[in-house]
This record gives C-alpha cells, sequence and structure tokens, in this order.
C-alpha cells in the first residue's frame, strides 16, 4: 500500500480535505492517507514548501506528496506531478517544491493536462480535489508519470532562504515559527561534536564548506536582542529565558523555557538572524 501524505492551507472546519480523500480512495481504495499539516497560513507557499522540506526524509521514497497551496488556482500557472529520489509530489507549479528540489540532483515533472485521468468537468477554484486528488491516486495505483501529460523542464522557484558565512560570523532569516513559539531559522544544518557545533549550509549550498564553531562562545542577534552562547536542550535556560539551541531538523532555534519566543520578540518569517563567532 501507497502513500499519499496532503498538506493544505483548507483547515479542518470545511469539507474540503475529506473531499480530496474522497477522490483518492474512489480511484486507489488501498493507499494509506497521511495528513502532513492543514494549517498552513493562508496562500503561504513559503511556509509549505519549508514543511515540505523537514518532513520528505522520513517518508518510504515511493510516497506520493500531495501539496496544495495555490493562491493562483486557476489561473496559467501549471498544475504538476514530479517524481524524484526523494518522492513523488503533486501540486501547482509556485515554488512549493523548490527546498526539496534544491537538495535532489535528478527529477522529471509533467504537466496535469491528460483528460484520461481528470474529472469530465474541471472547478476553476478547486484543483486539489480535481487536478491533484485524482493525479495522486493515479499514481499510487501505478500509473506512469508521462501517462499525465507533457513533460514540464522549466518550474518555477522560490529564492533559496538566506544563509551566507563569513570569517566573523552566520547570518540568516527566520524560517518559521511553530506552535510552541520557537523560532527555527535558516542556519543551518547545525551537528554538535563535543562542545563545538559544525554548520553544512543547507539546500545544497555546495559552494560553502562546513564550518566548525565553539557553541558557548557565540552571539546569536535576532529582533533586537543578543544572546551567549547555544544550547543543547529547553532545559539549560531558566524558566522564561530566551535560549538559542540546535532544533530536531539541525537549525538554529530561538525559544522561550516554558514560554513563547514568537510572543516575546514579536518576529516574522524573513527577519535577519545573526551568528556572530
Amino acid at each position: 500500500m501507497r502513500i499519499i501524505t496532503l498538506t493544505t492551507d483548507f483547515g479542518v472546519s470545511d469539507g474540503y480535505v475529506g473531499v480530496m480523500k474522497g477522490v483518492i480512495l474512489s480511484i486507489a481504495p488501498d493507499v494509506r492517507l497521511v495528513d502532513l499539516s492543514h494549517h498552513i497560513p493562508p496562500q503561504d507557499v513559503r511556509q509549505a514548501a519549508y514543511l515540505l522540506y523537514t518532513v520528505v526524509p522520513f517518508f518510504p521514497s515511493d510516497t506520493v506528496h500531495v501539496v496544495v497551496v495555490d493562491p493562483g488556482v486557476g489561473t496559467e500557472r501549471r498544475a504538476i506531478a514530479l517524481e524524484t529520489s526523494r518522492g513523488t509530489f503533486v501540486g501547482p507549479d509556485n515554488g512549493l517544491f523548490t527546498y526539496v528540489l534544491s537538495e535532489v540532483r535528478e527529477w522529471r515533472a509533467v504537466e496535469l493536462a491528460n483528460p484520461a485521468h481528470r474529472p469530465a468537468r474541471v472547478s476553476n477554484t478547486f484543483h486539489g480535489r480535481d487536478l491533484f486528488s485524482p493525479a495522486a491516486a493515479h499514481l499510487a495505483a501505478g500509473v506512469p508519470l508521462e501517462e499525465l501529460g507533457p513533460p514540464v523542464t522549466d518550474l518555477i522557484s522560490l529564492p533559496l532562504p538566506r544563509l551566507e558565512v563569513g570569517s566573523e560570523g552566520v547570518e540568516g532569516e527566520l524560517l518559521h515559527a511553530d506552535r510552541f513559539g520557537n523560532l527555527i531559522t535558516s542556519v543551518g544544518r547545525l551537528q554538535w561534536d563535543g562542545d563545538d557545533l559544525v554548520l553544512s549550509p543547507a539546500f545544497r549550498r555546495e559552494s560553502s564548506p562546513p564550518i566548525r564553531f565553539a557553541a558557548a562562545k557565540v552571539r546569536v542577534e535576532m529582533a533586537g536582542r543578543s544572546l551567549a552562547g547555544i544550547r543543547r536542550t529547553y532545559g539549560e535556560a531558566e524558566m522564561g529565558e530566551l535560549v538559542p539551541l540546535v532544533g530536531s531538523e539541525g537549525f538554529l532555534e530561538i525559544a522561550v523555557r516554558q514560554g513563547n519566543a514568537q510572543e516575546v520578540l514579536k518576529a516574522q518569517p524573513g527577519d535577519p538572524v545573526r551568528v556572530h563567532l
């Protein structure tokens, strides 16, 4: 049984996600459906791209990932399916797959244009139901990618998250605030080696070699605050203290022990972060 994951900005108070599941199960009743998130901020393509980037490595490589964050639905933007060594992806061609593709060397994509694999009538406002769900189901059922439509070689891309490495420090940006208010930045990926951290720049920046630094000696600046050192756990901070640490994905986070760093710093995605070595 192949897995199909679903990521949308639809929320769960309406029937949109349920209808997509119904379409998929009508075509491929034996698939396993996994909800990644339906609470992406409305129309926030970048947040969906980040979420996808963090979860894909933990799924089997034959998983089909459906992502519907689609402010251009019904326009001339293309509906695509994309096959890589890390999984197959279905959604609008609006940059959603940029971060995943930054670490994939080979891929192939098609436009969802074959009427044999979609309903006779396609809504102008709900391609999640009428284009993406049927395509994902057919792929999971074994239909070859090339049967869904003509090849696409010029996918839309988002700018990669900022990450500049210099002799005196690292500059990045806020990528995401999770539901705990932890501020996840583009400074990563980081690995502990004793008391040192080794930074191997993420998003396949091959021109930037790894750098090593003493975690306790750096200063982290964000939103006008300067914080000393990078810790291993939340528990190393005092209650209510702002603390930089390495999160589960290997990216630098700013957190508040049993508090909310986003509320304290009023930071938003795109805000700068600096690590002074």
